[in-house]
């Protein structure tokens, strides 16, 4: 196939380029702490919003062409979607994609031809892979987009339901290792409720389970050796949905003994849909030693819906790679779950999309490097935690080694504890200011 994007290779030409297809802050090659930047941020193209999404909503039909010249609905398009694919993340210099099941071929209605068409498309994929050295981030399957989900997948009340979710993961988990996948996702798109008037959550929960359990056992006699992965999400489409946040599915995942092969995908979106800030159940999975990917993008705070845009806000990215360097990078990578606005709808919109998020995460980690090397944010958490490692009493709450009595004759002893040091939140978020902007 010829090229179809009339976009050369996309070149680092620094800050003050002004061309919007060239990199201001991304250099592949440039060294911070000891790593090439594309070694702290192997970024990754997901298939369904790059190749699939033409800026459909519930308002309207979609504006974006990605018929890319065949037919829609055909593995001719399937097949052009590949080539497509491929020509745009060596013009990006991205190394990963992220797939679906149904994002690289048209789900047929009989499953048995479905798997003949993914075993034919992903054929063809590992061509390419093999031609660019371009490899797979990881997989999925999508149990939320059939009607027959509409009650869930791990979660539905059919049994029959149940086990075409099962079907779909063990094809999915099969093309994962064909691809030399690094991770195999369960996002629960609709793995929740609307009402608890007609659920039983725990037999729901203890079916979800049951799947995730089976997936591990499979993936692991077939030689999968990655990580698998909740991607936490709070609602949208299920009103409730039982990965609701990181805390929440690290509590799930360690309840029923699939803590030790899993851990979390993070998608920034996602959190701020559950209250927090992106960086919360970043630090919440890394000190849980489940810190594993990364869905890259951002939402719109003045909107209660997963907007999916391509990151821009450098202050967020920066508390992100600092939580990622602090916690020794990720075993996963920076999947851009992310899509042009509806008006962005040009074959160059794909691309400044793309460098936009790939410049702002450069960004982040040149700042959040500094931040560390300037070590002032550090310095003061270990002086604010000090009475614990500086007194007698401090050490022997830390080493198990006091109890309740001993601490509360020590009290009666003070009569009266002082106030704790400052927190000094004002000259903290100062010095953040003074390195993002001095």
């Amino acid at each position: 196939m010829s090229e179809i994007f009339n976009v050369g290779k996309i070149k680092y030409e620094g800050p003050k380029s002004k061309n919007p297809l060239a990199f201001k802050y991304y250099d592949a090659d440039r060294v911070i702490m000891g790593k090439k930047m594309k070694e702290h941020l192997p970024f990754a193209m997901a298939w369904w919003h790059n190749l699939c999404a033409e800026g459909t909503d519930m308002f309207g039909r979609g504006v974006a062409d990605k018929s890319f010249g065949a037919e829609r609905g055909t593995m001719e398009h399937a097949k052009a979607k590949v080539d497509v694919g491929f020509e745009f993340m060596q013009k990006l210099g991205i190394e990963y994609f992220c797939f679906h099941d149904v994002d690289i071929v048209p789900e047929a209605d009989d499953i048995k031809e479905t798997n003949r068409r993914l075993d034919e498309i992903t054929d063809y994929i590992l061509e390419k892979m093999n031609e660019t050295g371009i490899k797979c981030l990881w997989g999925t399957a999508n149990m939320f987009s059939n009607p027959r989900f509409c009650n869930g997948a791990g979660s539905s009340n059919s049994a029959e339901v149940f086990a075409f979710a099962a079907a779909q993961v063990k094809k999915a988990l099969d093309l994962t290792v064909k691809l030399g996948g690094r991770g195999y996702v369960f996002w629960g798109g609709r793995e929740g409720y609307e009402t608890l008037l007609n659920t039983d959550v725990k037999f729901e929960q203890d079916n979800i389970a049951r799947l995730m359990k089976m997936a591990v056992e499979y993936g692991r006699a077939i030689g999968f050796t990655g990580d698998f992965y909740i991607e936490p999400k709070p609602k949208e489409p299920m009103k409730h949905q039982y990965d609701f946040d990181a805390a929440t599915a690290i509590g799930f995942l360690k309840a029923h003994g699939l803590d030790k092969d899993f851990k979390m995908n993070i998608e920034a979106n996602h959190a701020t849909l559950a209250g927090h800030t992106f960086e919360h159940d970043l630090r919440i999975s890394a000190i849980n030693g489940m810190l594993g990917s990364i869905d890259a993008n951002q939402g719109d705070y003045l909107l209660g819906w997963d907007t999916d845009e391509f990151p821009f806000d450098v202050y967020t990215a920066t508390m992100c790679m600092l939580e990622v360097l602090n916690a020794g990078g990720l075993t996963g990578g920076f999947n851009f779950d992310a899509k042009n606005r509806r008006s962005s709808y040009t074959y160059e919109d794909m691309f400044i999309g793309f460098i936009l998020g790939m410049d702002t995460f450069a960004l982040g980690l040149i700042k959040a490097a500094e931040l560390i090397e300037d070590g002032r944010l550090d310095e003061f958490k270990k002086e604010r935690y000090s009475s614990y490692y500086n007194t007698e009493i401090g050490q022997k709450i830390l080493s198990d080694s006091t109890s309740l009595e001993e601490l509360a004759a020590y009290a009666e002893k003070l009569g009266n504890a002082k106030l704790p040091g400052s927190g000094r939140q004002e000259m903290l978020e100062s010095i953040i200011n003074s390195v993002l902007f001095g």
